[in-house]
């Protein structure tokens, strides 16, 4: 079986916990409908080092210049105050092949700030920190801010920077990773600490 791929692009500076949840899920094959179905991949602007928020250092696999939208299953983009500061214009170009071929897209609080800004946002249901925070001159989407943690539509996954696990449900939805039953059970361990769905998954795989 060939797998797919799912990119997460890592810059210095970028907010590690906000894509934690979905990378980790993404390559556990616990519960997953078909195991190992997905691999990560990180891509940044250079193959040099980065450093991220936590001070974690992260050796990229590929760079974005050498990235297909074609190749790709998902593309990641954490937050990190970088977007505010009018960084990462590269990812953003990335970002829009993605979106114009229909390759799926991950964005997170500071990215959905970069997003508005480009004008990405204006066609798609959508959230963030705020509908305050997003808006700018080529942001005309404000009549699609969906007050909520996550928003997934039209191939497009935003979330809020404090929903991390709402974010990476929409992804795990998404990619279909899961099962319906499967998804709650991990989003009732992860978002509320409720193990009880996840302990009957667990017997039933051993039954």
């Amino acid at each position: 079986m060939k797998k797919g791929v799912v990119h997460l692009y890592v810059f210095d500076g970028m907010a590690d916990w906000e894509a934690a949840f979905a990378i980790a899920a993404i390559n556990s094959p616990q519960h997953q409908q078909v195991p190992g179905r997905y691999r990560t991949v990180t891509v940044a602007v250079s193959r040099d080092p980065i450093t991220t928020m936590g001070g974690v250092r992260i050796l990229p696999d590929d760079t974005l210049n050498g990235l297909s939208p074609v190749a790709s299953s998902l593309l990641i983009l954490p937050g990190g105050e970088t977007w505010l500061q009018g960084g990462n214009r590269e990812a953003i170009e990335k970002a829009r092949n993605f979106l114009a071929v229909g390759v799926p897209l991950a964005a997170i609080c500071g990215a959905t700030v970069a997003l508005a800004r480009s004008g990405l946002l204006n066609d798609r249901r959508h959230t963030g920190n705020a509908r305050e925070v997003l808006a700018s001159p080529a942001y005309s989407g404000a009549s699609l801010y969906v007050d909520e943690p996550a928003v997934a539509d039209k191939n497009l996954v935003t979330a809020s920077g404090v929903a991390p696990v709402e974010f990476a449900r929409e992804i795990l939805r998404l990619l279909d990773v899961y099962s319906p039953t499967a998804l709650d059970a991990w989003f009732a361990l992860f978002r509320h600490g409720d193990a009880s769905r996840y302990y009957d998954l667990a017997r039933a795989s051993a039954a």
